[in-house]
């Protein structure tokens, strides 16, 4: 217990203390916002972006960023729906499929950044709108008539011992990594990269490779979470990855990772992604338009960055 409370750094403590805060106010709002069943609820929904922030973690312990997420999310979705929808074999093959689709985006926005030197930002946008016009032109800019398979369905939607299965596969998608990046080398390089690129190099890391398998790892979360969105709303379609980039940049900060890299944990992003989902309802029942929304995650990822950025980066 004492180990894992050390692991949450200041900003998380701050972002813990905000849940606090949120679950307070929201139940003066509603009763209802603090009942068991209404926060499995949430932490259900909060299962989605987490998935997504864990491998955009990744390329932000680098120093980087990926703004492909939006349409990576909805190729992998419709792929995986498409593949679903012929026969035993296809359903099978369905999940796989689509994550394979993203881990594909991300090994090229990953040599974009690493070998082409494009910078990341710049890259991965013009990625986002190289997917746009693929998907638009799969689809002929109609929704896809496939449906979710039927294991879409119960990894995101049902429940084992009262506990919603998607939090079961956010939770080990985050053990593995967490793992990846305590106890391995490639997580010790993802820290020195995004300390210092140019010193890991000169130590001898590899660090075009690494740099690959984050962009890569996080191409194919973002997929794997939209399939589990494609599970819950029974369907794939255009446009459902975009209301994630945000939120999960926020979480990710939130959460005490370093914007600028070389700091960072997944118990933070948790706790982040946990805030900015409570923070979502909270604004829900209170009515706040979609617009509010998106200019309070941009005013936290600001603020957070004006804070990193007057710091050195250290290793976490």
């Amino acid at each position: 217990m004492i180990a894992a409370i050390k692991a949450i750094d200041r900003a998380a403590l701050i972002a813990a203390a905000f849940i606090v805060v949120i679950l307070a106010v929201g139940s003066t709002i509603n009763t209802g916002f603090v009942s068991p069943t209404y926060l499995l609820q949430q932490l259900q929904v909060a299962s989605f972006l987490g998935i997504m922030a864990c491998g955009m973690m990744m390329v932000i312990l680098l120093g980087q960023i990926d703004l492909s997420l939006p349409w990576t999310v909805t190729m992998g979705a419709m792929m995986a729906a498409a593949v679903g929808s012929h026969g035993p074999w296809g359903e099978a093959f369905a999940i796989p499929v689509g994550m394979l689709c993203g881990f594909a985006v991300g090994v090229v926005n990953g040599l974009g950044y690493a070998f082409l030197r494009v910078p990341s930002m710049i890259f991965t946008l013009g990625m986002n709108a190289v997917l746009q016009g693929l998907m638009v032109f799969y689809s002929g800019g109609f929704a896809p008539l496939t449906k979710a398979t039927p294991l879409m369905q119960v990894l995101a939607v049902q429940r084992t011992f009262g506990i919603p299965n998607a939090l079961f596969v956010w939770m080990a998608i985050t053990a593995a990594l967490a793992c990846v990046l305590k106890i391995t080398p490639f997580g010790r390089y993802v820290y020195a990269i995004g300390n210092r690129e140019s010193a890991a190099y000169l130590s001898g890391v590899r660090t075009r490779l690494v740099t690959v398998g984050c962009f890569a790892i996080n191409g194919a979360t973002a997929a794997l979470g939209g399939v589990m969105l494609t599970g819950y709303s029974t369907n794939a379609y255009q446009g459902m990855g975009d209301p994630y980039l945000l939120p999960a940049i926020a979480a990710i900060v939130l959460g005490g990772t370093n914007i600028l890299g070389g700091k960072g944990t997944y118990l933070g992003t948790i706790i982040g992604v946990i805030l900015i989902v409570l923070l979502q309802s909270m604004l829900s029942v209170m009515q706040m338009p979609e617009a509010g929304r998106q200019i309070i995650y941009g005013v936290v990822i600001v603020a957070m960055l004006l804070v990193y950025g007057r710091g050195a980066k250290v290793h976490s």
